[in-house]
């Protein structure tokens, strides 16, 4: 079976990078690994800018102050990044769509189709609330992509979740006091 790219495996992505961002084009091209995609990436002189430019862009949606501009930036960021879609069997791994030109074949190439288009379908299909960054307070600005059944996750680790308790639960104590 083959999966496709495209959706909670692309959003995730982006999220990692955003949030432990590589020293190097090769531990860039390492986090898309683990991250399941098997694509060979033409190299580029200038790949490691190029991707942090567009982690940075792809902020912008996660940063949005509603669906309406969270939207608009995403159609935007597609519309320059993505080709029709089209089925393809590239090396026999199995049928499946590919949202960028077939010669499309650099790092920000395609991280740009697979970053926007995954994060369209996300947005779509689990509801345009599920990418924000973490709740826990001012100093963690970590990127929440929302996979959870329920759609409430608030914080990006359990440390956050905890922090914030303690701080309620704080904050509880010394109004009754």
């Amino acid at each position: 079976m083959h999966l496709n790219p495209y959706g909670e495996y692309a959003v995730l992505l982006a999220a990692s990078l955003a949030n432990a961002w590589p020293e190097t084009r090769e531990d860039i091209v390492a986090q898309t690994r683990e991250a399941g995609m098997t694509v060979e990436f033409e190299p580029g002189h200038n790949d490691h800018a190029a991707v942090r430019e567009l982690i940075d862009e792809w902020l912008t949606v996660v940063d949005a102050a509603d669906d309406r501009t969270r939207a608009d930036l995403l159609n935007e960021q597609m519309a320059r990044a993505t080709a029709y879609p089209r089925l393809t069997n590239h090396d026999d791994e199995g049928w499946h769509l590919h949202y960028r030109d077939d010669d499309a074949r650099s790092l920000p190439q395609v991280l740009a189709a697979v970053i926007s288009v995954g994060t369209a379908l996300h947005l779509t299909t689990r509801g345009m609330q599920r990418l924000r960054r973490c709740e826990a307070d001012d100093t963690c600005r970590a990127v929440v992509v929302d996979v959870t059944r329920n759609g409430r996750q608030r914080y990006c680790s359990v440390r956050c979740a905890n922090r914030a308790a303690v701080r309620r639960h704080r904050a509880r104590a010394a109004r009754k006091a």
